[in-house]
């Protein structure tokens, strides 16, 4: 069954709320290596998406993302809330004057969201970043049209793909600085993705 726009809206409802708990941890990682305020920023940008939703309903998916999109480059110029910002702007386009979301669609809206983040961000697959877990959640979920099977599939294939680059070392951003310290150490963004993947369940209803 697609997912209408007032379901999408209670998804982001929790995923806001997943980054609220998940920020200390968040902010913890991000200090290893870089400037400790991930967390922090996330927790801004999701104060915004709420904001944005509260300003709903909306007609639209297109509406609905493109909302949230401004919503978090008011709340952050951080790479990683750029990242957001841009993720969800490409949500809008894609999905422009749509009101519901097919499983079929989601894979897609992954690869287009990767291939975005990628060339705003300077990052490749392989540097140990988010996009090595997205790009991870789009793989695992080819071929399923389920989104329980989905986000099953997806959580699995994230969290392997977490241990897997645990022992390698950043080739980007700040942590690229410090790559030999970054070995044995979990991505900070790798984690986040984690915790938003996780926000995002779906529930019964929607």
């Amino acid at each position: 069954m697609p997912l209408t726009t007032p379901q999408v809206e209670a998804a982001l409802r929790r995923w806001a709320d997943c980054l609220d708990a998940a920020a200390p941890e968040l902010n913890r990682l991000d200090a290893q290596l870089g400037d400790g305020d991930l967390g922090a920023t996330l927790q801004k940008c999701a104060a915004r998406v709420r904001t944005a939703l509260d300003a709903g309903p909306y007609a639209n998916l297109g509406l609905l993302f493109n909302a949230c999109a401004q919503g978090c480059a008011r709340a952050s110029g951080s790479s990683f809330g750029t990242l957001l910002t841009v993720a969800f702007m490409t949500l809008a386009r894609r999905l422009e004057n749509q009101t519901t979301l097919a499983p079929h669609d989601v894979p897609p809206l992954l690869q287009a969201s990767l291939d975005a983040m990628s060339q705003r961000g300077g990052a490749t697959l392989g540097d140990k970043t988010v996009l090595d877990t997205l790009a991870a959640a789009h793989d695992a979920i080819a071929g399923l049209d389920e989104p329980r099977a989905q986000h099953a599939a997806a959580s699995a294939a994230v969290d392997e793909t977490i241990t897997s680059f645990r022992m390698r070392p950043n080739r980007i951003g700040r942590a690229r600085m410090f790559a030999e310290r970054s070995v044995g150490l979990d991505d900070p963004g790798m984690i986040a993705f984690r915790h938003m993947l996780a926000g995002i369940a779906p529930v019964d209803g929607g």
